[in-house]
């Protein structure tokens, strides 16, 4: 791919939506660590330099080496990337004696710049930094400020090299994409090409360029990742594609038939294996969420392998891995920390012999829907919302048990069915219920119970990155409450989560 853009990451929370609102130009980017540089990088057509934690005045600031970048490549240093510039560039940062956190305005800008074409006089813009550029970099120019803060953007002269103190990537940036499109297309010359489409063609070019006549094996879970990465595997390999459909024992209320319809109507090549028992079995006595993740990892990775090794001469293993699953299984000095294990990032064991291919492994969420829609899949397969690897194992708090998991499966089945009932389920990023180690007093009857609670949770997300907790009508809530308590025994109580995230996760555990 020719038409690449690399951000470099200096362990920003905004680095994601940076790579966000870059695919959203239809530009193909890609994230990379700052002390971890590709090889081929002369053949990304810009880089941007994203925002940090760190302060450049401290001893361990990161420190990237630019000798093949600056000056060579068209540059955008944002926030921490700006001040990294005039730091070690001639310049001077210092911290700042006046407030630069959330929102400003550029008071002034040389609109004459590319940089600026088309953004609107007074445009919002959001700070986020203690420190504040006193003297610019060698060569540097002052091209716009804000009230509080001089050299808010800047660039060097005779180098395609820009800089801003702001952050362009959030939405309280009002032209900040407009920013980043002057600087991408007008100024680095990279073209609009990253559609659907072209990922299709290119994914399918170099399937078939990798796997030739070799046999793949992938193993399906019912979503949308797994899905779609099946889909596109079979539109380049065909029969030689050989996919799997564990039942691990925590799948939603009768999915596991459900899915296995659904899939023998699209063609593909699919072997359903009944494993729930093994799984619960190995899962008794474990409340550790991580601790459940990895029992769930490793019973999938046997069950996985022996049904396998039934596929003769398979030699490659199919995953719907995608971006977010990378990004956040990655830490490396402070960018892009560990949030949690990802049952599909890691690698193989060895003694599986398999090598990866993992055509969605660069895409975002939103970006695997257009791909599905692209290869003309069922609309409600790719509206389905997000359900984990580990299942309602990590929905149960605590230990589990056979019952807890057919009580969650009753619980959660009135919730969804609830939820497209009244048409809210196509709204909704992500909905499930949660069984809490909860029990509370009630009344049934004339009789005191003491039984369980459940908690429902609903998010709106673009990527899963980041989420907010839905507003459902009260109406709706008290419905599916008061529908869960008269129909599922040993329920007494129903809470909903209105958390976001960050602070919280979507799911519990």
């Amino acid at each position: 791919m020719q038409n690449k853009v690399l951000i470099l990451d200096f362990g920003s929370q905004y680095t994601q939506l940076i790579a966000r609102r870059v695919r959203e130009l239809f530009i193909f980017c890609e994230i990379h660590p700052f002390n971890k540089l590709p090889k081929d990088i002369l053949s990304f057509k810009a880089v941007i330099l994203s925002g940090s934690p760190f302060s450049v005045r401290s001893n361990d600031a990161p420190h990237p080496d630019l000798n093949k970048i600056k000056g060579k490549i068209p540059l955008l240093g944002v926030c921490y990337g700006a001040q990294y510039l005039a730091h070690f560039y001639g310049g001077e940062v210092s911290p700042s004696n006046s407030r630069e956190y959330g929102r400003a305005n550029l008071t002034s800008f040389k609109s004459s710049d590319p940089i600026f074409k088309d953004v609107s006089k007074n445009s919002q813009v959001w700070m986020s930094h203690a420190d504040t550029i006193l003297t610019l970099p060698n060569g540097g120019e002052c091209i716009g400020s804000t009230e509080d803060v001089i050299n808010a953007a800047y660039k060097i002269i005779n180098e395609p090299t820009y800089a801003i103190q702001f952050h362009p990537e959030v939405y309280h940036s009002s032209d900040g994409k407009q920013i980043l499109q002057n600087f991408l297309v007008d100024i680095s010359s990279v073209e609009q090409d990253w559609t659907p489409n072209s990922f299709v063609d290119m994914a399918i070019k170099d399937i078939k360029s990798r796997v030739g006549h070799d046999k793949v094996i992938l193993g399906l879970s019912g979503g949308v990742d797994s899905s779609v990465a099946a889909t596109l595997l079979h539109k380049a390999i065909g029969n030689q594609l050989n996919c799997i459909f564990v039942n691990n024992g925590l799948l939603r209320k009768n999915e596991f038939n459900q899915v296995l319809d659904q899939y023998s109507g699209m063609g593909l090549n699919v072997k359903g294996v009944d494993a729930s028992n093994k799984f619960l079995s190995a899962l008794e006595g474990i409340s550790d969420p991580e601790s459940k993740r990895k029992i769930i990892g490793k019973i999938f990775i046997d069950v996985f392998d022996s049904e396998s090794q039934k596929v003769k001469d398979a030699k490659w293993l199919g995953q719907g891995t995608i971006y977010p699953d990378v990004i956040e299984s990655i830490s490396v000095n402070g960018p892009s920390a560990t949030i949690k294990s990802h049952h599909n990032v890691g690698g193989l064991p060895d003694y599986m012999k398999l090598e990866l291919v993992e055509p969605l492994r660069m895409l975002f969420k939103d970006e695997v829907r257009r791909v599905g829609k692209s290869l003309g899949m069922d609309p409600i397969l790719l509206g389905r919302h997000p359900f984990p690897g580990p299942g309602l194992a990590i929905r149960i708090l605590g230990e589990i048990s056979p019952e807890k998991v057919r009580v969650l499966q009753e619980v959660d089945s009135i919730f969804i069915q609830g939820l497209k009932k009244w048409n809210l389920y196509d709204q909704i990023w992500q909905a499930g219920a949660i069984f809490l180690p909860v029990n509370s007093v009630g009344v049934m009857g004339d009789e005191r119970t003491y039984e369980n609670c459940v908690a429902l949770r609903a998010v709106q997300s673009t990527d899963g990155m980041t989420a907010d907790w839905v507003d459902l009508p009260y109406t709706f809530l008290q419905k599916i409450s008061n529908e869960i308590i008269n129909n599922v025994k040993g329920i007494n109580r129903v809470v909903y989560d209105i958390s976001s995230k960050p602070p919280a996760t979507i799911e519990w555990e």
